[in-house]
């Protein structure tokens, strides 16, 4: 019944085009180059704001040639004959490749017939689908499945758009920008990833949007990242369904002004079968909107409905699972801000520790939102709609919506990413190495230190391992070879890797 009832809602929402949104003569968030800035008084006129289907990469003055791949032939060979400004066309079939873009400006679209997709199949063997380091990059209309890594990864790419592809079953994570720039995932339908389905790192000015995402242990995770507007998503039977973390151990140590509104978030409660010891597997199964350690988070005009443990639970690093505490980072999620959400039916299997929580205020019911640990400058509306947990201190809000935003997409796309050689190491470790290391906590892989601790003196044989790993650690999985790099590059990081501090 409560999963019925969750359905008929997103069908009459879907049905009458349901956009919600606060009174016009609240105060309000306006945008500006770089972000948010709190301001009263709401004034459309003022609004700088560019439209959420706005392009992220650089417009082209004149086409390239455009590589038609038929099936047989190599998407990867298509790439290694583009040049800056072509466009490659995958027409229907099945492709069994690795494709690497460390090219600027280069596309690659899929050629849709009768409802037949060009589908890139990993046949459980390959580690990734398609990896991007290049600039201006777009990926539409693929079907990616069976990798062991990823579908789609940036490394360090700038301006993006991965838009109306559809990824099942590929490892860690579906769709995972990685140090970028201006960038929009759009339009995806992403299911069964044992990470994240949809995971923004350590990037800015990031546009997540109408995406689907279902049956992964994270449906949609902004980490470590800012100015990140997650809007519109249908994000349901995930372990937790969208997530605003700061990670300890990583170089970059902040996570803000995000905003989370306009999505439907329901029936959240698959098991969660993360990798043992990671920070997605600390995530209790049944959880709607999880807010770790990140500031200046607004949650706004969501459906948030049959999510088991909790709706929205906000935690600080001392009280989460599977994290370590990073002295960089500010262990404190400051300044959430929850307005008008839709929330029934959340809480109603809640894990033991709400259900204490809940008795040092002397609650009864089911938990829509549970705040642990200490978090400062935070403030809600309409409280007296919720079962909350410790947030009877925080004051009211200010403004009731962020109508003045309508993405951080910059009016003008970034300058493309020059990688000076003796930046070659730090970007590469960057872009790659930290999607799945930290320097001192569990990820997916074993923390640098320990890395450091075996390789220390020996850069060249850490190079050799990262072009052909072996397994080692039975507590953490087989890492993929990144023998697409470089030696040159392969060398010039791990002399990085080695050489961190933090």
């Amino acid at each position: 019944m409560n999963k019925v009832l969750g359905i008929i809602l997103i069908a009459i929402a879907f049905a009458v085009g349901m956009y919600f949104g606060g009174g016009s003569g609240s105060p309000v968030i306006t945008a500006s180059s770089g972000g948010a800035s709190y301001s009263g008084g709401y004034d459309k006129s003022q609004d700088s704001s560019q439209s959420a289907t706005k392009s992220a990469v650089v417009q082209r003055t004149t086409e390239g040639v455009t590589h038609v791949v038929n099936d047989g032939e190599s998407i990867m060979d298509a790439v290694k004959a583009a040049n800056p400004g072509d466009t490659i066309q995958v027409m229907p079939g099945t492709y069994h490749e690795t494709v690497y873009i460390d090219k600027d400006d280069i596309r690659i679209i899929g050629v849709i017939q009768e409802g037949k997709r060009a589908t890139m199949d990993g046949q459980g063997k390959l580690n990734d689908a398609i990896l991007y380091s290049g600039n201006n990059i777009v990926v539409q209309n693929m079907l990616i499945t069976k990798y062991k890594g990823n579908a789609i990864m940036g490394q360090a790419g700038n301006n993006f758009e991965i838009r109306d592809n559809v990824i099942v079953d590929t490892g860690v994570y579906g769709i995972f920008p990685q140090l970028g720039k201006n960038g929009i995932v759009e339009g995806n339908v992403i299911s069964g990833i044992e990470d994240a389905a949809i995971y923004v790192g350590m990037s800015d000015n990031i546009h997540v949007s109408r995406n689907e995402v279902f049956d992964s242990v994270a449906g949609i995770e902004i980490e470590n990242s800012r100015h990140a507007i997650v809007e519109n998503n249908y994000v349901h039977d995930n372990t937790g369904g969208v997530l605003a973390f700061i990670t300890p151990g990583l170089p970059i140590k902040t996570t803000f002004d995000v905003i989370i509104r306009d999505n439907f978030i329901v029936n959240n409660n698959t098991a969660n079968f993360g990798a043992p010891g990671s920070t997605v597997a600390g995530i209790p199964a049944g959880t709607g909107i999880l807010i770790m350690a990140a500031d200046e988070v607004i949650v706004e005009d969501n459906i948030i409905t049959g999510n088991k443990t909790a709706g929205i639970i906000i935690t600080d690093h001392e009280n989460a699972p599977n994290t370590t505490i990073d002295p960089g980072a500010d262990s404190k999620p400051d300044r959430v801000m929850i307005l008008n959400n839709l929330m029934m039916n959340n809480g109603y299997d809640t894990i033991d520790e709400a259900k204490a929580l809940m008795l040092t205020e002397f609650k009864q019911g089911n938990p829509d939102i549970l705040r642990v640990g200490t978090s400062r400058d935070s403030c809600i509306i309409n409280r007296h709609r919720y079962v909350t947990v410790g947030v009877n201190d925080w004051k009211e809000c200010e403004f009731s919506n962020t109508d003045a935003i309508d993405s951080y997409i910059l009016d003008e796309p970034v300058p493309p990413r020059e990688i000076k050689g003796s930046e070659k190491g730090k970007i590469a470790y960057l872009g790659i190495c930290t999607g799945c290391h930290t320097y001192t906590g569990r990820m997916i892989g074993p923390p640098v230190q320990i890395i450091q601790a075996l390789y220390m003196d020996n850069p060249q044989g850490l190079a050799d391992y990262i072009a052909s790993p072996v397994k080692k650690r039975e507590d953490y999985p087989e890492m993929p070879p990144q023998n697409y790099l470089d030696e040159e590059t392969r060398l010039a990081v791990a002399k990085y890797m080695l050489s961190r501090k933090d």
